[in-house]
């Protein structure tokens, strides 16, 4: 199935998008050549979870859960957040958030949590078919609605829930946070075990720990690419490039595309290749994509020559794995998941947008203040201010949802960014 029946369907996928051709435009540099890799990996991923239950024990996990754990025990992982990106990106999220909200579930709730519940109760996905889970991994390091909405489904479906609870710095992590968070892995295993059905390996998992450490890494070095000007990707790229490093991390294609990807990059900054045509701004974006605007607005800032080429989202996965350590993986694997930035304090949020406007040369900030993610958007107007007193880069606050563009406004959104676009070009 694997070796035959996800080729065969990525090249029909082709074909058909053959018939289609969309015209190059003029504002964009040329298309990244991996993308049709992409594209393959990730429609086999989804396609053989079609198939998967029987042949192994199948996970949902949280986005930022220490996935490398699960991997020793051989889970096949789906991710509800990314799948809630898919959903965003095909325009689906309202028709699937109503799902749950017909249950009962706030609009005010988090998109990808109501994409997800509404999953479950109508089973209608872009991918197809998602698998039932055996158990569902929740870890609290970016937001707490996770924690309840992993509840939810392991109630309506009567499946184990295990959660991982990172503590929150306040100010600098301690040894008793530490050893609190290892307690937890150790206690993780014997349940894993028994849900799997295999028995825990530490040598695998400290082979899993290095393969995921340099995978990550590796997507740093992707990101770094775009500290050169002109550079060779956007950001809009990057959100659509990032999904093998949230989706298939501590896997071996996750880290083979990524040096695929960083060759070609490399290449382009060689050659003086631009993601756009003409590069005259650099923005930063702060906060998760608007999934269902990705393209329009990749058009919308390329033909004012203005380039995204950093932001704190896609630097989520890059930020802490500097602390993996295969030889002391379990203390190594709390450290990187509790230190990241929805799980820091404010001060330490600043800092690393700080560091990124002056490695990056930014020119612009746009703030998404996202209603689906409260976290996420906490102190964003403080931050606004402290970085324009600080370092006079011009900013943007916008309002939006992830997915869900039920609540979202063309015509006031235009009106802010046509204010911004003025403020960039005097």
């Amino acid at each position: 199935m694997k070796d035959l029946g996800a080729p065969a369907l990525f090249r029909l996928q082709q074909m058909q998008k053959k018939k289609r051709p969309r015209k190059p435009n003029p504002h964009l540099g040329p298309p990244l050549k991996c993308a049709d890799r992409l594209r393959e990996i990730m429609t086999r991923h989804y396609y053989l979870s079609r198939f998967v239950k029987g042949a192994k024990p199948v996970a949902w996990v949280t986005s930022g859960a220490p996935v490398e754990l699960l991997r020793v025990f051989d889970f096949y992982t789906v991710y509800p957040e990314n799948h809630g990106a898919l959903c965003g990106a095909q325009k689906l999220g309202p028709e699937i958030c109503s799902k749950a909200e017909d249950r009962g579930y706030h609009p005010d709730l988090c998109s990808y949590a109501r994409i997800d519940l509404g999953h479950a109760f109508s089973g209608k996905t872009p991918a197809g078919r998602l698998p039932r889970p055996d158990l569902l991994f929740c870890c609290n390091n970016i937001c707490q609605t996770v924690l309840y909405w992993y509840k939810e489904l392991s109630h309506y479906w009567d499946v184990p829930l295990i959660v991982f609870d990172t503590p929150f710095n306040f100010k600098d992590i301690q040894e008793s946070d530490i050893r609190y968070m290892v307690s937890q892995f150790e206690e993780m295993i014997p349940r894993l075990e028994k849900i799997s059905g295999r028995k825990f390996s530490d040598k695998r998992f400290k082979k899993i720990i290095s393969l995921g450490s340099e995978a990550s890494l590796t997507w740093g070095r992707v990101l770094a690419t775009m500290k050169h000007s002109p550079a060779p990707m956007t950001i809009f790229d990057a959100f659509v490039h990032m999904a093998p490093v949230v989706s298939l991390r501590g896997l071996p294609v996750s880290l083979d595309y990524y040096r695929i990807l960083l060759e070609e990059l490399e290449d382009r900054v060689e050659k003086g290749i631009g993601a756009i045509a003409k590069e005259e701004k650099r923005l930063m974006w702060d906060n998760i994509a608007v999934w269902f605007k990705l393209r329009d607005w990749s058009l919308l800032f390329a033909e004012r020559g203005f380039n995204f080429v950093a932001a704190t989202y896609t630097n989520a996965w890059a930020e802490t794995i500097h602390y993996l350590n295969p030889e002391s993986p379990f203390e190594s694997m709390a450290r990187a998941y509790s230190l990241v930035i929805l799980n820091n304090n404010m001060d330490h949020r600043l800092k690393l947008m700080e560091g990124m406007i002056r490695d990056y040369r930014i020119d612009g900030l746009v703030i998404l203040s996202l209603r689906s993610c409260k976290p996420y958007s906490v102190g964003q107007y403080d931050i606004r201010r402290l970085l324009g007193e600080r370092l006079g880069v011009k900013t943007l606050v916008i309002e939006a949802d992830m997915t869900d563009f039920r609540t979202f406004s063309e015509e006031q959104i235009r009106t802010r960014l046509e204010a911004f676009f003025e403020q960039l070009e005097e």
